[in-house]
């Protein structure tokens, strides 16, 4: 996949994929928004209940957050200093993300392909090295992986699904 050689021998490999009932032209802008202090990480509904509403991610496409470029940074959730920096930019289909924290080295690749005329595979595919435990990051982190990833799955259909879009 794209950006496999940012982390040429990972200790862990997460890979998830789920489909969207909307083309790629139009999830794209929702992963192009993702990110802390941007439009958050989407969740459904059920989930943002009970999150206080200033840090729910947004339920609109934003066009102020649809600007990326290789080499821009965006903030994760990782930590105070965690960042994510764009080394793969190809719209609408693949986003490719790295980062350093520490002894880590992580890359994050989004691919969004044509599943039929309105539908999107969507895959993403986490490598990381330099685990100190790689049992616990094997097991707990890919436990983590999927609970997130079923999480943005979700909130990703309320958000591209025509009868459940909410501006």
């Amino acid at each position: 996949m794209p950006g496999d050689d940012l982390v040429a021998i990972p200790d862990v490999v997460m890979d998830r994929a789920f489909t969207l009932d909307a083309p790629p032209s139009r999830v794209w802008p929702w992963f192009a928004q993702l990110g802390r202090h941007r439009a958050g990480w989407y969740m459904p509904r059920w989930i943002e209940a009970i999150i206080p509403p200033r840090k729910r991610a947004l339920r609109h496409i934003d066009p102020s957050l649809q600007h990326l470029a290789i080499g821009d940074v965006i903030p994760d959730w990782g930590g105070r200093n965690a960042t994510f920096e764009i080394v793969v930019h190809h719209p609408p289909h693949i986003l490719v993300h790295r980062s350093r924290r520490g002894r880590l080295l992580i890359s994050w690749a989004i691919t969004l392909t044509d599943d039929t005329a309105e539908r999107t595979r969507v895959h993403l595919r986490f490598r990381v090295s330099g685990t100190r435990h790689r049992r616990l990051m094997r097991y707990g982190g890919e436990a983590i992986d999927l609970l997130t990833v079923a999480l943005l799955a979700a909130g990703l259909r309320e958000r591209v699904t025509p009868s459940t879009q909410s501006t």
